[in-house]
This record gives C-alpha cells, sequence and structure tokens, in this order.
C-alpha cells in the first residue's frame, strides 16, 4: 500500500495516514469500505427529482450572462435539465467519453486523503442525497445537487479537468507538510469560488457560486467584495468564509493559467515557507494584488447573512 511519505505515490491505492498529519476527524458509516463510496446512487423520490428539477430552473434564471462559457457548454453536453436526478452510470458514461472523468456516490463530506485518491484517478465524489424544501436556499453539507450540478459540467473542460486530477495529486504533497488549510484555500478560491475573465467581463467558475442565485449575482456584480487576479503563493495564505458570501473573489486569465499557475509551482519550496496558519484577512488588499474591483466591503461591514444585510 502506498504511504503519504513516498515522494511518487503511484495513486493506484489509498494512501495509509501518516500519525503526524491532521485531517479532520470523520466517522466512517458501517455500510461503506475504506474508499467511502456507496454500494450504489440512491433511489430518489419523485419529490427529490422535483426538487432537484426547481433548483436547476431558478440557477438557468440567473446564470446566463453570468457563468463562463465552459459551464454552460457542460450543461448542455451533458443534459443536466433532461429532468430529474442524474443517474450517476449515465452521467459517467457521457463524461467519462469526454474526458475520461467519472461520478461517484459517497454518503457524506469523505476525508481529505480519500477525497483526494479519487480526483487524482478521475472520479468525482459525489453527495448521495438532496436537500429538501425547508432547506431548499441554503444547506451546509455539499449535496447532489451541488456536487453534480455546480461541479461536474466544468468537468467536460479538458484542461480543467485535468487541473482538478493534479490538485488530487497534490493534495498528498500537502498532508506530508501538513498544509492541509492551505491547499484548501486553494480550492476554495479557485474550485468552489472562482471567477475567470471572459469577453471583456468576468464570468463564474467555481461550483458553490453556479449552485446559488444569490452568489452567482453578488461575486460577478456587486460593489461589496473585492475582485483580484489570482496569484497561487497569495491565496494559499489567504483565510476564507464558510458560511456566507465572500469578501473576495480571484479571477484567472483562462483555464490554462489556472493549470500553468498551480501543476508548474514548486510545492515542495512553497509549503516549506508557509505558516501553519493564514497570513491575510479575507477582506484584505496586499500591495502585492492585481485588482480589478476594489469592494466597498459594506455587505460584511453590515454583519453579512445572519444580520440580514442585503448583498451588494
Amino acid at each position: 500500500m502506498a504511504t503519504l511519505a513516498d515522494p511518487q505515490p503511484d495513486f493506484a491505492t489509498l494512501p495509509e495516514m501518516a500519525a503526524e498529519v491532521f485531517t479532520a476527524p470523520l466517522a466512517r458509516p458501517a455500510h461503506v469500505s475504506e474508499d467511502w463510496l456507496e454500494p450504489a446512487q440512491t433511489a430518489y423520490t419523485a419529490e427529490d427529482h422535483a426538487v432537484w428539477d426547481d433548483l436547476f430552473a431558478r440557477q438557468m434564471e440567473v446564470l446566463p450572462g453570468r457563468a463562463c462559457s465552459a459551464f454552460m457548454a457542460g450543461l448542455e453536453k451533458l443534459d443536466l435539465g433532461r429532468g430529474g436526478v442524474p443517474e450517476f452510470g449515465q452521467l459517467s458514461e457521457e463524461l467519462g467519453a469526454l474526458t475520461g472523468w467519472s461520478v461517484v456516490p459517497v454518503p457524506m463530506l469523505i476525508p481529505d486523503h480519500v477525497f483526494f485518491w479519487h480526483l487524482a484517478n478521475r472520479r468525482f465524489p459525489a453527495g448521495n442525497f438532496i436537500r429538501t424544501r425547508e432547506t431548499f436556499d441554503y444547506i451546509e453539507e455539499p449535496d447532489v445537487f451541488h456536487d453534480v450540478f455546480g461541479h461536474v459540467p466544468m468537468l467536460t473542460d479538458p484542461t480543467y479537468a485535468d487541473y482538478m486530477q493534479e490538485y488530487g495529486r497534490a493534495g498528498w504533497k500537502a498532508m506530508r507538510y501538513n498544509r492541509l488549510k492551505a491547499l484548501g484555500a486553494l480550492y476554495w478560491y479557485t474550485v468552489e469560488f472562482g471567477l475567470i475573465e471572459e469577453a471583456g467581463a468576468v464570468r463564474a467558475y467555481g461550483a458553490g457560486i453556479l449552485s446559488g442565485p444569490t452568489e452567482a449575482k453578488f461575486a460577478v456584480e456587486a460593489e461589496s467584495p473585492n475582485r483580484i487576479m489570482l496569484n497561487v503563493d497569495r491565496v494559499m495564505r489567504t483565510d476564507y468564509v464558510i458560511s456566507d458570501l465572500q469578501p473576495t473573489y480571484f479571477v484567472i486569465e483562462s483555464f490554462a493559467d489556472l493549470y500553468r499557475q498551480t501543476v508548474e509551482r514548486d510545492f515542495d519550496r512553497l509549503y516549506r515557507s508557509l505558516p501553519a496558519g493564514f497570513t491575510y484577512a479575507n477582506s484584505a488588499v496586499i500591495d502585492v494584488d492585481n485588482v480589478l474591483h476594489r469592494g466597498s466591503q459594506e455587505y460584511h461591514l453590515r454583519g453579512g447573512r445572519g444580520s440580514g444585510a442585503a448583498p451588494v
């Protein structure tokens, strides 16, 4: 079995966790094995499928003109609006023909090393459940709508698909250096909440933006947040917000630029120089930033979601 000490693991087997590596303690459900994969996708009810359809319709009212072209093209290629929660087998067959990726069901958030291992093998873990009407507008743990609607269309883009695989491979190195927080910040500000320059404007490619109507408008149009060109070293030193809109978004020139900035970076040297915690606040603008828009931070200064402040 591969271990985290291996300088070049082959990604064929799940790595053992070294004792000195800290990850969030998660209790593995009894019905799944060490890979955390569900035996089968959930048999969704008619109401579950209706929730998907309503969520899909709501997003399609706000995403044109705000989502990047690769995402919109991916929705069409995979026909995610065909009705109801997509069947993972068919979805994986279609996605596999395009970029070699598949979608696999997991019961909940899974441990970091397992998540990285699946990505390294071009498997995207998707929550095997969907939110209820009561949690229609906001759900803390990512469900099948966030994971499949938000993430999977982007995996039809070959360059982005390669970036995601390389991110999974990079995860094992981050664990060896105990720098998962830093690598997590990179994921947060690219895969979940990334923006891209396109046709003279900024558009969203991050799943956390694309799967929610408020953030889709806020990230692209609002005066409050900063929009700063991506610098990997800076991003990996930057704190982020988990349960509210982001004070800062980072923008890439292209997916080729994103791939180049990350895959060609000497992460061994970077990890040796990083502190254990974050250096920059999530609202900070620093002297090395290439700033597209310096935000007013009004939304967060007024108290954010809990205060009822308008996301402007």
